[in-house]
């Protein structure tokens, strides 16, 4: 008979490093302009002398650290609560261009980078994860500063690759991306309304993180990812508690 899992589990865990990869949300926090922002009501108070404190929060799913689900972007698409709880503990590669962007806030990965990161750790393992990192969550929570609008009304953030999101989903069969922006699609693209990249992740049943946090703690391979959300029926996004463990 098979040991429980806790105690094989255990040991495993014992002197690993966790890293909360979650912004905090909160009202007036950094998020897509045509959105609300958050609202919140206390509907008891423990220091009014209620017998407990409980919240009414008012927010769009993508709101923080969130996850976006096919059905964001595409009619017919999985719902966050058809996506399987076995998907929520997966491989974390990631993916660095931070010194680059901190060159040039437009930059976006190419398969160089891709092909670099398999020449020193192997082939991008299916079902992984693929967590650009870019140095942005270190703006948060200030919104102009990840914005990052030109007097032109340009917005200069860095964002995925083409060319990097087909290699990754059509040659190595990741999962799920995720990425420390708004939006997967830098800047330029999205302030003309282009949102194509977001597009064709989740149009190939594929699902991603936005607005991590605090991929500079983590190595470049050899993680594990958790990332974990509500289940509203049918729900196209919402806030995630994601953290690695390495």
């Amino acid at each position: 008979m098979s040991a429980p899992l806790w105690q094989e589990l255990a040991p495993l865990l014992r002197n690993r490093t966790f890293t909360d990869l979650t912004h905090a949300f909160h009202p007036g926090q950094p998020h897509f302009p045509a959105f609300p922002d958050e609202t919140r009501e206390t509907l008891f108070d423990l220091e009014k002398g209620d017998g407990f404190t409980a919240h009414r929060y008012s927010i769009v799913g993508q709101w923080g650290t969130h996850v976006d689900p096919p059905s964001h972007f595409v009619l017919g698409g999985r719902t966050l609560d058809q996506l399987p709880v076995e998907d929520m503990i997966l491989p974390l590669v990631v993916l660095d261009i931070s010194e680059r962007v901190t060159a040039n806030p437009d930059a976006t990965p190419t398969v160089d980078d891709v092909l670099g990161w398999e020449t020193r750790n192997g082939d991008i393992p299916a079902g992984s994860f693929v967590a650009l990192r870019t140095g942005w969550s270190h703006r948060w929570p200030d919104s102009a500063a990840m914005a990052n609008v030109d007097h032109a009304g340009i917005s200069h953030t860095p964002g995925w690759s083409r060319e990097v999101l087909e290699y990754l989903i059509e040659k190595r069969s990741v999962s799920a991306i995720g990425h420390e922006q708004t939006d997967t699609d830098p800047g330029m693209a999205t302030s003309q309304q282009d949102f194509s990249l977001e597009t064709y992740v989740l149009a190939q049943d594929k699902w991603q993180i936005e607005l991590l946090a605090a991929l500079d703690h983590l190595p470049e391979a050899g993680a594990a990812l958790i990332a974990t959300w509500a289940k509203p029926l049918e729900g196209s996004g919402f806030p995630a508690r994601v953290f690695s463990i390495h």
